[in-house]
């Protein structure tokens, strides 16, 4: 796929697929990975105005290309690779990460993340090196395969500029600076480009190169975009004007050359084995979560290994540490990695019970506060939540009660101690354990208040683009936009200044919801759907190397979805063929099925759908689940979907997460007390 689309077998022969069209089948099912392509999708995507026996000519481009891939198939069985399923074709490689080009250089480039410099620049070569031309070069004006490729073409960028800077930090600078010539010719655009070049130009010892290339930075800048270079580029510029100004004097070290010695004196001091590294491993792992997608990832892999390491010491107070120090500011609500959570959940719990009387109130506090943040929403629930027509309590509500009851324990020991830091990371986890009923939004604004407040007062960086975050979501559920706009506009300027840039991830999404919001409500809902699609293009493009796919899986299907029921209507299933709902599919899909016309398939899945998490999508699912049961003829779930979204009635659905809205919650609880009979 990275390239005109071709295959090859097992020997690495190519296999000849037939004409264009057999090769833009077999690229338009990849791109669908391993889903159901229905047959009336492919005759669109083939042809925009489809010939008189379109149907019948893909199913026979399905069957020529079946012989083709699987020479070997005896016939009228069944072909496992391109199979056919429900309404349509289904192409399904080897699961192996190599077997398709472009998921091979995916996991290739998030492997990377989580490699050290010199670890990292020839995974990168090699990875880069898969690619023969654009993605899909054959179908340059195919529309199906339009996001794809831009996806695609951004992940190549980034990784073109992150083995750059792999090579800048191992220490081989002038490796880098041809690459990099190219690299922003091509992409003017892109800062980060600009600042590796410049950077890798310096420590190769040219500094009028590097001042010569910042200068050029700006004029295309200002000449293309009309805008001035961000935060990062004047400082670079500044460090190179002040050496310049001073060539006799011998130049300081830099950051890198700093941390290399440190290190160096680190790993020559202390021993392998002692606590002292353990704890200075979690506190790097803290640092690192901090500074991006790659380095989110990297902590969250090692996280839990440091804290198995530390528990086996059998020093609790070691192994309290470790877990504590671990106070990076989460503003998502859904855990990323649901297993390593609830490992560091279970040991907390095991640590605190072993913990000596007289340890310090600052660690068992810290280890509650840990408890709290990591039993999020209800990831960490082993086996099917309760049913959404269910009562309230079920056999996870002792598990609930307790991560609020470690919220509050420690919040209270933050206050006794006055300890701000503390304090900070406890209500972080008074957040994320204040989703036990809908319509919270002012709640959690008081929170994101003193949380700012505190951070302000003490100077806590991270807590204080954590309150505002959280201030954002809130404001938007409660309508006040433009405190929502401030608060997004403040935490912009502390992620570009102190270099936080996940922040972004959320207030890029927020501005999102603003546009959706400030729509008509009137407006048709093809209109609509175009407005949102305009609207979201810049935040979906974040989601593939944000590195949190606990927040990032099902969003873009959800945008999609937003306009339709705002509107009123039915999702068409064929407009949704494709969609990928990731943990939100139980709530989705009896709205799909009755879209289909499938109105007891439709309740039966209502009679078995989970209730929706406590965390920031729960007023939406619930808004789903009240339409579905409406138009179902559910009243038990109705009411039951009436009695949660109560306390929310005067709330847009979903404004709260700071992701998008479905509309007036009022709409959805006026349908659901009518279907309950209220």
């Amino acid at each position: 796929m990275l390239g005109p689309v071709e295959c090859r077998d097992g020997a690495g022969r190519p296999v000849r697929l037939g004409g264009p069209r057999h090769r833009e089948v077999v690229a338009r099912l990849l791109v669908a990975r391993r889903r159901v392509v229905p047959v009336d999708r492919l005759v669109a995507d083939l042809w925009e105005e489809p010939p008189p026996g379109a149907t019948g000519a893909v199913r026979t481009f399905v069957a020529e290309l079946r012989r083709a891939l699987e020479p070997g198939r005896r016939p009228r069985t069944p072909s496992r690779l391109l199979a056919t399923e429900g309404p349509g074709y289904v192409l399904r490689p080897d699961p192996r990460a190599d077997a398709v080009d472009a998921w091979h250089f995916e996991a290739e480039v998030a492997r990377a993340a989580g490699l050290a410099p010199a670890e990292a620049a020839p995974v990168l070569d090699a990875a880069l090196a898969t690619w023969r031309g654009p993605a899909y070069a054959d179908f340059p004006g195919a529309r199906w395969a339009h996001a794809e490729r831009a996806r695609l073409a951004e992940l190549r960028l980034h990784a073109v500029e992150r083995r750059a800077d792999a090579l800048i930090r191992s220490g081989a600078p002038r490796e880098a600076v041809w690459d990099l010539d190219a690299h922003v010719a091509e992409h003017p655009w892109r800062e980060d480009g600009w600042h590796l070049l410049a950077t890798a130009l310096l420590r190769s010892g040219r500094q009028g190169d590097a001042l010569g290339v910042l200068r050029r930075a700006r004029q295309v800048l200002a000449d293309q975009l009309g805008a001035d270079p961000g935060p990062g580029l004047a400082r670079l510029e500044r460090e190179v004007l002040r050496q310049a100004d001073h060539p006799d004097e011998a130049a300081p070290a830099t950051g890198d050359e700093v941390w290399s010695s440190a290190a160096a004196a680190y790993e020559g001091s202390v021993p392998a084995r002692s606590p002292a590294r353990l704890e200075a491993t979690a506190s790097l792992l803290r640092e690192l979560a901090v500074t991006g997608a790659g380095g989110l990832g990297a902590a969250r892999r090692h996280r839990a290994a440091a804290v198995a390491a530390a528990e086996r010491t059998g020093d609790a107070e070691l192994a309290a540490r470790v877990i504590g120090v671990y106070d990076v500011p989460a503003v998502w609500t859904r855990v990323d990695d649901p297993d390593a959570a609830r490992t560091v959940v279970r040991t907390a719990e095991r640590v605190l019970a072993r913990l000596p009387g007289d340890a310090p109130e600052t660690v068992r506090a810290r280890l509650l506060a840990s408890v709290a943040v990591e039993s999020r929403g209800d990831a960490l629930a082993e086996g099917a939540l309760p049913r959404a027509a269910d009562p309230p309590g079920g056999a996870r509500e002792p598990w609930r009660r307790r991560a609020r009851q470690a919220a509050v324990e420690a919040e209270s020991a933050a206050r006794r101690l006055h300890d701000a830091p503390l304090l900070a990371f406890a209500l972080n986890g008074t957040f994320l354990q204040s989703f036990a009923h809908c319509g919270q939004a002012a709640r959690r604004d008081a929170i994101g208040a003193e949380l700012v407040r505190l951070a302000r007062t003490h100077g806590l960086l991270g807590p204080e683009v954590l309150g505002r975050l959280i201030r954002v979501q809130a404001l938007a559920g409660l309508g006040d936009l433009p405190g929502a706009d401030h608060q997004a506009t403040t935490a912009d300027h502390l992620a570009d200044r102190y270099e936080r840039p996940l922040a972004r991830v959320f207030t890029t999404w927020y501005r999102a919801l603003r546009t959706t919001l400030a729509t008509p409500a009137d407006l048709a809902a093809p209109e609509a759907a175009e407005v949102t699609e305009a609207a979201y293009a810049e935040a979906i493009a974040l989601l593939p190397t944000c590195g949190m796919p606990g927040f990032a899986t099902g969003l873009p299907a959800l945008t999609r979805l937003a306009p339709v029921v705002r509107a009123g209507a039915l999702p068409a299933p064929e407009a949704f063929a494709e969609a990928d709902w990731g943990p939100y599919d139980p709530w989705v899909r009896p709205l799909l099925l009755l879209g289909d016309a499938r109105p007891d398939e439709a309740r039966e899945t209502l009679r078995t759908a989970p209730r929706p998490p406590h965390d920031l999508m729960a007023e939406p699912m619930w808004c789903l689940l009240a339409r579905a049961a409406a138009l179902a003829g559910d009243p038990v779930l109705a009411a039951r979907a009436a009695a949660v979204l109560g306390p929310a009635e005067g709330q847009q659905a979903g404004a709260a997460s700071g992701l998008l809205t479905f509309g007036p919650v009022a709409t959805y609880l006026a349908e659901a007390r009518e279907a309950a009979g209220g």
